[in-house]
């Protein structure tokens, strides 16, 4: 009897606990974030996952030649089979989803961040920035039933041309969504809630978007890219759209600086397929893009296996892409031109090689002033090069080559642009662990075949050869 009445006793008092719950519950704790918190974590993620010294950055610098590594060569060898696209899923896209829902449901962590209907199409937009990052790398990736949380740990894998028209869709409805009358989004570090801007940076996008179809889908390629263009681009260094490290916050640094001046690594140097390329053509923005050393910059051989040290030997980034409040360009101006003389070229846009090569010579002329080395002379006597003047018969060879030149450290996005065109022109690693040359996908999760199994394998299926492998070809590619 005494032990029945001990165990009466000690659940009435757990029962009579219940209604001071919460007094260990700290009235300062942090339950739900704010929506313009949740933006700034999205944005935040932008150099981490595309420009960072892992390999979620860092391999799509060494794939297009950028950058080679000295000491420790092993991801311009190829060895990087598969990359986490978790980062991803439980990062920026989550939140901005957050942010989504959030507003749509009336949610009080979305009041006085802006109006619901730019929060929204924020929102959308950078997610469409997000998914074509990762579908551009991994091809067919869980899309429509991803970000569901615990209602499905198992989302299938869309095909990537379903989630490019998607992605078109997105674009298109968030930039109509877009109120510049209402109040603007808070939490944006990268646009200071300008919301033209944001329509820029869509349509920017849909431009990039609708020349990756110039091989597979032309017609529906010359639509997006024309509607692009009349909803508004970027027309001017001056609405260049670049991600703003920050000096004095260890969060903010560049990559590049973390990797050179806080950890002292000096893992990567300039490419000499690069630097030599630019010392060719006189080109005045390598000691802009290098370290100068002796009155030089030094690129260091690209793709061998034999381990070598960097510093005062080799050139490493410039400070101009390497200080800790350096910029991350994103989308800019001299892009969207060269984008323009490639539309020209392939009949996107009437104008023909006229139009090409005005449009081309005004991008040379953009990223010049971008970089800071703009003087009359130095550009005309740039143009007059004989690898740099427009020719007709070469014209794509030659604007997809300056493009590169000119998309210094943006390489996801030049590394696109060689699978789709195959210029510039790269001679694989010498001492490539793989016979088959430079990587045209990325591997997914080694997880997935585990975690979403069924999935997993109808994706790999529809993969060259039904193989999970680096050689398949993006639904885009010729």
């Amino acid at each position: 009897m005494k032990k029945i009445l001990i165990v009466i006793a000690f659940f009435s008092a757990m029962a009579g606990c219940k209604k001071f719950d919460d007094i260990n519950i700290s009235p300062v704790l942090l339950t739900e974030a704010k929506t313009r918190a949740l933006l700034t974590n999205a944005i935040q993620s932008i150099p981490t996952l595309t420009m960072g010294n892992d390999a979620a950055g860092r391999l799509g610098a060494l794939y297009v030649q950028h950058l080679a590594e000295g000491p420790y060569p092993a991801s311009s060898l190829y060895s990087d089979r598969t990359l986490n696209f978790a980062n991803f899923y439980i990062g920026p896209l989550y939140n901005l989803q957050t942010i989504i829902n959030y507003n749509n449901e009336g949610r009080p962590e979305a009041e006085n961040n802006g109006s619901a209907n730019n929060q929204i199409a924020v929102a959308r937009i950078l997610k469409a920035y997000y998914f074509l990052q990762m579908t551009d790398k991994w091809g067919d990736i869980p899309y429509s039933e991803a970000l569901q949380g615990d209602k499905n740990f198992a989302p299938k894998y869309d095909k990537q041309e379903d989630i490019y028209a998607d992605l078109f869709n997105e674009l298109t409805e968030a930039v109509a969504q877009i109120n510049e009358s209402e109040a603007p989004v808070q939490g944006d570090v990268l646009l200071n809630g300008d919301m033209a801007a944001w329509k820029r940076f869509a349509n920017t996008q849909r431009m990039i978007m609708a020349l990756r179809l110039s091989h597979v889908d032309p017609v529906k390629g010359k639509a997006e890219y024309a509607a692009a263009v009349a909803a508004g681009v970027i027309s001017s260094n001056a609405e260049n759209i670049s991600y703003q490290f920050v000096a004095g916050d260890p969060n903010n640094f560049n990559p590049w600086y973390n990797n050179y001046d806080i950890s002292f690594r000096n893992d990567y140097a300039l490419s000499n397929t690069l630097v030599d390329y630019m010392v060719a053509n006189d080109d005045p923005r390598l000691p802009v893009y290098g370290e100068v050393i002796g009155g030089e910059v030094i690129g260091l051989p690209y793709g061998r296996v034999q381990a070598v040290q960097i510093p005062a030997v080799y050139s490493r980034i410039g400070y101009a892409f390497r200080s800790e409040d350096s910029e991350l360009p994103i989308f800019n101006y001299a892009q969207v031109l060269f984008m323009e003389a490639e539309a020209a070229k392939i009949n996107y846009t009437a104008g023909g090689d006229v139009d090409a090569a005005a449009k081309y010579l005004a991008a040379i002329k953009a990223s010049f002033e971008q970089n800071g080395v703009y003087s009359d002379a130095t550009y005309a006597a740039y143009i007059a090069k004989p690898e740099v003047v427009y020719t007709p018969a070469e014209a794509i060879e030659k604007i997809i080559t300056q493009k590169w030149v000119h998309g210094f450290l943006n390489s996801w996005e030049v590394w696109a642009d060689w699978r789709r065109t195959g210029f510039p022109v790269l001679t694989p690693a010498q001492d490539a662990t793989d016979s088959r040359g430079i990587p045209l996908r990325i591997g997914y999760p080694s997880a997935e075949s585990a975690l979403n199994k069924v999935n997993y394998t109808e994706a790999v299926s529809r993969l060259d050869g039904g193989k999970d492998e680096n050689y398949s070809k993006m639904w885009w590619m010729p």
